[in-house]
């Protein structure tokens, strides 16, 4: 193989970019064939070039559902590395199929040991990745994803009642109590800690500011420069204390509001 040809399907610009740069860095000659950022146009592309790249690099969830799905419609008989922020199940289930796996944020590390697996899987057996392979990873890793939360069930004055996720503006932890307000203004105690919401809320819609907070991006009304190279986050409704970005967060924020 002289020069490796490969596809990205990635739906954040950002991260397509930094994967296309590190991939390039690692290894000479290595040509991104196309970048794609949808179940949709992935389906079509493969359907009209199956066998225009040697290699793909997919995330797993897009914006118009999983990346399984292009599976189902597209054939694919090329080796696929997937990128994932889940669980250590859903890594596991990965490496039982032996489709490798790269854990966001990646660093070069991580996609040269996953350019050399690649290679010595290819070079022992060249049906690696074939749409078997897949459809066993499909199987065992669906098992583990779960959609996003819709709604969180809240005690309030001695009742249950539903809350759509959507509706809420913000969530802040204070004595290991974590509360959750609302686009008007009410308060709810909630039953997770803040890494388990994390797990839960769409990554497109709610964003980790830092220890204390974790904010929509429709409730955010603005952000101002602060002290430091910090941001400081203007949300409605307004919390008592000030949400900080730290410098070294800050890209990462503003692409995540560029997105």
């Amino acid at each position: 193989m002289n020069v490796l040809r490969v596809v990205i399907v990635e739906d954040e610009a950002v991260t397509a970019r930094n994967l296309a740069y590190v991939l390039q860095s690692q290894e000479a000659g290595l040509t991104i064939v196309s970048t794609l950022s949808s179940v949709a146009e992935a389906v079509a592309w493969f359907n009209e070039y199956p066998n225009a790249c040697d290699l793909i690099f997919m995330d797993i969830r897009l914006a118009d559902g999983l990346s399984f799905d292009i599976f189902v419609r597209a054939a694919i008989s090329k080796p696929v590395i997937f990128v994932t922020a889940y669980n250590d199940y859903a890594i596991r289930a990965f490496k039982n199929n032996g489709i490798d796996y790269i854990l966001k944020p990646f660093d070069e590390q991580e996609i040269a040991k996953s350019l050399q697996k690649f290679k010595s899987l290819v070079a022992q057996n060249p049906q690696t990745g074939s749409n078997t392979d897949v459809n066993l990873l499909m199987q065992q890793i669906n098992q583990w994803i779960k959609p996003y939360k819709r709604s969180f069930l809240v005690h309030f004055r001695e009742k249950l009642i539903p809350v759509e996720t959507l509706r809420i503006a913000w969530f802040y932890t204070a004595n290991e109590i974590v509360y959750a307000r609302t686009t008007d203004d009410r308060q709810y105690i909630m039953d997770f800690t803040m890494e388990q919401l994390e797990q839960q809320l769409d990554p497109q819609t709610f964003y980790r500011a830092n220890r204390q907070f974790i904010v929509n991006r429709n409730a955010i009304t603005e952000m101002d420069f602060f002290f430091n190279g910090r941001l400081l986050i203007k949300i409605k409704p307004e919390p008592d204390e000030r949400i900080l970005v730290s410098k070294a967060r800050v890209p990462e924020f503003k692409s995540w509001m560029n997105n």
